[in-house]
């Protein structure tokens, strides 16, 4: 898989739904340029002081990406925040998915936005972003902050990853070629 399996269309018309969506499409397609084709040692590289690794911020993305999809969605959230996975535990993947199999990690993040991104693409279409959503009996939120908390999450996340891969390998740049 690489930065070519993240569907992406331009925004030439249509709401702003779909312009958020089209951001987050072009977000989750640098992402995947800048974290991609990496070995598991490359992945699980850390650069003190920072225990971040590249490994731990696809799982992280991908748990973020699920978790606030549910919340806009109405949902319990699943895989990857559900089963027995060692990154299911609140922030484990920080520290475990480093263990991980590039071909797994990959696997989960492309499956998490993939399944996302058809279901934002529904929830714009059935009641909007203005829609409000119960994270917890005392905090509402819409799905256009929903959507704006995944956008950004992943900017800076996605930011992060930059600098880890460059001093990985010298991959430098905003958008793949």
């Amino acid at each position: 898989m690489d930065y070519n399996d993240v569907p992406i269309e331009d925004c030439l018309r249509g709401g702003e739904g779909e312009m958020l969506v089209f951001a987050l499409d072009r977000v989750h397609r640098q992402f995947a340029w800048k974290s991609g084709g990496l070995t598991q040692e490359q992945l699980g590289t850390r650069h003190p002081p920072s225990g971040v690794t590249i490994a731990g911020t696809i799982v992280h993305l991908a748990k973020v990406e699920e978790m606030w999809t549910a919340s806009a969605a109405g949902r319990a959230p699943g895989p990857p925040t559900t089963g027995p996975e060692p990154w299911t535990a609140y922030d484990a993947e920080w520290t475990t998915a480093a263990e991980s199999p590039p071909e797994e990690l990959y696997a989960l993040w492309y499956g998490t936005i993939g399944r996302c991104r058809r279901e934002w693409s529904e929830l714009i279409r059935d009641g909007g972003l203005d829609e409000l959503v119960q994270d917890d009996p005392e905090y509402q939120v819409s799905r256009r902050r929903r959507l704006v908390d995944i956008l950004e999450e992943n900017l800076l996340h996605t930011g992060q990853t930059s600098i880890v891969r460059e001093a990985i390998d010298g991959l430098v740049g905003n958008d793949p070629p």
